[in-house]
């Protein structure tokens, strides 16, 4: 059975709300709401919070993300780092459109796709 995560959230972003993981069905995580420079202190440390307690790999499902920018970009790959630094795997799905243009941009859109 996999570990029950509670819901957490990141702190308040203007007009957009608070950046949670929340479970989700069989041990994967959703993230919801804003992944900005305002949530993206709180959100890599939830994330790496949510690593150091998985039992093995996880799976993010971005697909609630309802605004990112660079500093959520940044967030996405620390978590890789953690990740690929604790011998554990990472794997996003459900990228909005914006957060893989981001992606593309900055050359890293095969990470985010592939995970660790």
């Amino acid at each position: 059975m996999a570990p029950q995560h509670a819901p957490v959230a990141a702190g308040p972003a203007p007009a957009s709300g608070t950046f949670q993981l929340l479970p989700g069905a069989d041990g994967r995580l959703a993230a919801q709401g804003p992944l900005t420079f305002a949530t993206a202190r709180k959100a890599r440390e939830l994330g790496r919070q949510a690593l150091a307690a998985a039992a093995g790999g996880l799976e993010v499902d971005c697909s609630g993300v309802s605004a990112a920018d660079s500093a959520g970009l940044a967030v996405l790959i620390d978590w890789l780092a953690a990740a690929r630094a604790a011998r554990r795997t990472l794997r996003y799905t459900g990228l909005p459109d914006g957060l893989a243009a981001l992606g593309r941009i900055s050359e890293v859109q095969e990470l985010l796709q592939s995970g660790v």
